[in-house]
């Protein structure tokens, strides 16, 4: 099979590749940057140089291929606060990648986030794959549209991420941001009682479900890359204190923007997340280190 990746250098993007490659695939990589275009050579990928706004060449490479599998988003919009322009972005990207294999029954396999489950109201359970959101919102807009493609002959599949998405391939995501919070402030926080659980899912795990999602998913699913059904936050900032040799403590509501800074709000979240309709329907196992036992392994720490 053919298939276009957006987001191919990236953290997940340098796991799916490999995934897919030692599967048979043949995979093509958007790289917006030399950089980027060399680490998806190295990794064995043809390269079409281009990015999200690029909306000809998505839809003109959809159409040439046997699938797609959508990874990239402006986290750069995301970070700076303006997560309406960042959804913008991803939205329209989605609908050049439709336009490319309308009706042609091929796969298109998206990215979402589990953390939407809490935006859309999901509390004192853990969220589940039938979860779903008929009103607009941050990722959910996106979300629902793959999903109505499969009404228009795609063999569309959603894949909602765990926040924490961790391996030693994680050099920007949350994980890292709550170690440099911890270096910063000299003492690793939760806040109150700690007791919020954030899901976990090891890159590799993550690239094996993308894979299975891209062969065999059907059209309409949401499927969720969740190992750890929900680690409880207190548990992340002991690991990370305890790698880090520094006090462990609790602070205030008010306190949580000053020491996580963007991550103040997530560093909140509740948000246990299920992941058996997935691992029933594709036969998805994960294999690798929780996110606990993958702290305590130490190459977060490293300088």
């Amino acid at each position: 099979m053919r298939v276009f990746v957006t987001g191919a250098s990236g953290h997940l993007g340098s796991a799916i590749l490999p995934e897919l490659l030692s599967a048979g695939h043949q995979v093509v990589g958007l790289a917006r940057s030399d950089a980027s275009a060399a680490a998806i050579e190295k990794l064995g990928a043809d390269v079409c140089r281009g990015d999200l706004s690029d909306l000809d060449v998505l839809r003109e490479q959809a159409a040439a291929s046997d699938g797609v599998i959508h990874l990239a988003f402006r986290h750069d919009l995301m970070l700076s606060g303006d997560l309406a322009g960042a959804a913008e972005v991803d939205l329209a990207a989605l609908k050049a990648l439709a336009d490319g294999l309308d009706g042609s029954g091929k796969p298109l396999v998206g990215t979402s986030g589990t953390a939407m489950l809490v935006v859309g109201g999901i509390v004192g359970r853990p969220g589940t794959e039938r979860d779903v959101f008929p009103g607009g919102g941050y990722r959910i807009d996106g979300e629902n549209f793959v999903a109505y493609l499969a009404s228009r002959g795609v063999r569309s599949s959603i894949v909602r991420l765990a926040p924490t998405v961790h391996s030693s391939l994680d050099h920007h995501g949350f994980i890292t941001a709550i170690i440099a919070a911890a270096r910063h402030g000299g003492y690793a926080a939760y806040v109150g009682e700690g007791a919020n659980r954030w899901p976990a899912v090891h890159t590799l795990d993550a690239a094996n479900l993308y894979r299975l999602a891209l062969e065999k998913a059907p059209g309409g699913s949401r499927l969720h890359a969740v190992a750890d059904q929900g680690v409880p936050f207190a548990e992340i900032a002991a690991a990370v204190g305890r790698n880090l040799g520094i006090p462990v403590r609790s602070i205030g509501t008010e306190e949580a923007t000053d020491y996580f800074g963007f991550l103040g709000p997530f560093a909140q979240l509740d948000n246990p997340t299920s992941a058996a309709i997935t691992r029933e329907l594709l036969g998805w196992t994960p294999t690798r280190p929780g996110l606990i036992a993958d702290l305590d392994e130490g190459h977060y720490f490293q300088a």
